[in-house]
């Protein structure tokens, strides 16, 4: 007798897909909910807002002073009248800098003390006061324009304006004790060299009197070769001082700064040939004596002269800049507040609680109808 098997395999049933049709479903039986609700929200929070005090912004703008880098190309290739020794590479703009010195803690502390922000802001400890104060000021270079323009942010309308005005009012204070501008740095510099090269200049002004003259001496080297030796010695210094100033901002390997040290090599090698055939040529003690005390006396002499008209070149670099910063706008009171912004802080609130009742009733409804029904 066949016995017939049957073998039964149960499958779990797959929950049902819940479609674009069941979430107008959601949505028509809970309409009311998803309207009421958001509105009420939205409601609650312009109500909140109008408990917040005001917020007044006050802006200023200043054109900060334009680096002159073809000026400080021309005044170190001028050196000596050196030829080929290339262009000095851009100069960076210090806009930048500005920027940076008036987020600085030296300013940014000035301007605590000043306004009393501490107690303005109910700050405990100076770091919050910093904080709060690097939130509602905002300083922003404008690429296109040049433009440094500040926006403060305050409940005080007149704090406000103080506040933006003070920063250029501490940025100009503080560029007065430092040497920003490009001009400055080279005025400096110069000076300094301007000084040494005055002092030797008078030492060997008086080894060359001690010396005294002689026919002999002038007609075993010319006063000629003694000029060009001076003038050739002189350029080597200069291309010395060329290859220092421009270690202070490019690297080793700047194609600028490895032709700077090439023709500074090329010009230590062709002073060497004429001092090698100047000990040949001089004759006695007394003349090789003079004839060396007036090639010194040559040397420093076109240095002198080298460095004058340099630091006379950054004088007028200097004084054309003028006023260190142009201001544009001065920030005043404002005459309206600029936040806060009620209803745009209203409808986001809605919006958010529009989206986070939509996905609770519909993630509620999507598993009431997953869940088996009860036999």
């Amino acid at each position: 007798m066949a016995a017939d098997l049957s073998v039964s395999i149960s499958v779990p049933a797959r929950p049902p897909e819940f479609g674009l049709a069941d979430l107008a479903i959601v949505v028509r039986r809970h309409l009311l909910l998803l309207a009421l609700a958001p509105i009420f929200v939205a409601a609650a929070a312009y109500a909140l807002t109008l408990l917040l005090p005001p917020v007044y912004t006050a802006r200023t703008s200043f054109l900060p002073p334009q680096q002159q880098g073809a000026s400080l190309a021309g005044a170190l290739a001028s050196l000596g009248s050196i030829a080929g020794l290339g262009a000095v590479g851009s100069v960076r703009s210090s806009s930048d800098q500005y920027v940076a010195l008036m987020q600085s803690t030296l300013v940014t502390d000035r301007l605590i003390d000043r306004f009393k922000l501490m107690e303005a802001y109910k700050a405990e400890f100076r770091m919050d006061a910093r904080r709060l104060l690097a939130a509602n000021a905002r300083i922003v270079l404008g690429r296109k324009d040049g433009l440094v323009t500040i926006e403060v942010d305050d409940s005080d309308r007149q704090r406000a304006a103080d506040l933006a005005n003070a920063h250029v009012e501490e940025l100009r204070l503080l560029l007065s004790r430092l040497a920003v501008t490009e001009a400055q740095q080279r005025r400096i510099f110069f000076e300094a060299q301007l000084e040494q090269a005055q002092e030797r200049l008078v030492r060997s002004q008086v080894a060359l009197q001690a010396s005294g003259f002689g026919q002999g001496a002038l007609r075993a080297e010319p006063r000629a070769a003694a000029d060009e030796y001076g003038r050739l010695k002189a350029e080597v210094t200069a291309a010395e001082v060329r290859v220092q100033a421009m270690r202070s901002s490019l690297t080793d390997g700047a194609p600028e700064l490895q032709q700077a040290q090439g023709t500074l090599a090329a010009l230590r090698a062709q002073l060497a040939r004429t001092e090698r055939a100047s000990a040949i040529a001089a004759p006695g003690r007394g003349g090789s004596d003079y004839i060396s005390k007036y090639r010194e006396f040559k040397y420093h002499e076109t240095l002198f002269e080298l460095f004058a008209r340099q630091y006379e070149i950054a004088r007028v670099d200097e004084s054309r800049e003028g006023a260190p910063l142009q201001l544009i706008d001065v920030a005043s009171p404002p005459e309206k507040p600029t936040g806060p912004r009620r209803v745009r802080l209203a409808a986001l609130a809605g919006g958010f609680a529009l989206l986070l009742l939509f996905s609770f009733v519909v993630l509620r409804e999507r598993r009431r109808s997953t869940q088996p029904s009860a036999h």
